[in-house]
């Protein structure tokens, strides 16, 4: 047992640390998703709009935050950013706007593609049953579309949660750091205790996505059933 490096994970406040670090990458994955959500419906709808202006000035903020790699994205606003402007945020804050906005690109794109989905006799029903524009967005609209983009959400969510494992890059004590941190301090004394610590994380990171992956899995054969 001492010399198979597991006993790494239970040294000092090891373990503590790095449940420390997964609640650190839980609670920026689960901020930015709030914001980029929201952000996201209101891009999303104004997607729809008949507008080419506003068309072409959304895709181009979408397909920005498609090229550009997730890591770029997080050393443009944690290191260029804030010189710039003379900010000096917090890198956790920084990384929560970054993943928002990422967010709320991603998910304009759900969103548009589950509007224009929703069947067009739903809106001629709507509209026959005397229905105005907001009144059918509000109350056809919406809800069908909700159910639609669920399951593409709840990806988007486990990517999110997923990419937090860049956090690293810019000094975010997330679990991938703080793993990294208790490696190369037992690096001499325990080098096996690198496969039990990413091992762990492994697990943390699994027993995280995993339930959403299923549920997304569910909620996709309810829609095509």
């Amino acid at each position: 047992m001492g010399h198979s490096g597991i006993n790494v994970l239970f040294e000092g406040r090891n373990f503590t640390r790095l449940l420390g670090g997964l609640w650190t990458s839980v609670w920026i994955a689960v901020l930015s998703l709030i914001i980029g959500l929201a952000l996201g419906a209101l891009f999303g709808v104004l997607r729809t709009s008949k507008s080419r202006l506003v068309k072409v000035i959304f895709r181009i903020y979408l397909e920005f935050f498609r090229i550009v790699p997730t890591v770029v994205l997080l050393f443009l606003f944690y290191y260029i950013l804030p010189r710039q402007f003379n900010l000096n945020w917090p890198a956790s804050v920084m990384a929560v706007i970054a993943f928002a906005l990422w967010v709320s690109a991603e998910f304009s794109d759900i969103v548009r593609g589950a509007l224009i989905s929703v069947p067009k006799i739903q809106r001629e029903s709507g509209l026959a049953l005397g229905l105005n524009k907001w009144q059918l967005f509000i109350y056809v609209l919406l809800p069908q579309a909700f159910q639609l983009e669920l399951p593409a959400t709840i990806n988007l969510a486990t990517r999110v949660i997923k990419t937090t494992s860049l956090l690293m890059m810019i000094s975010v004590m997330d679990v991938i750091n703080v793993g990294q941190q208790i490696v190369e301090a037992n690096n001499q004394t325990n080098p096996n205790g690198v496969f039990w610590v990413y091992g762990l994380i492994f697990f943390l990171y699994f027993i995280v996505d995993y339930p959403l992956s299923l549920w997304a899995k569910r909620l996709s054969k309810r829609n095509e059933a």
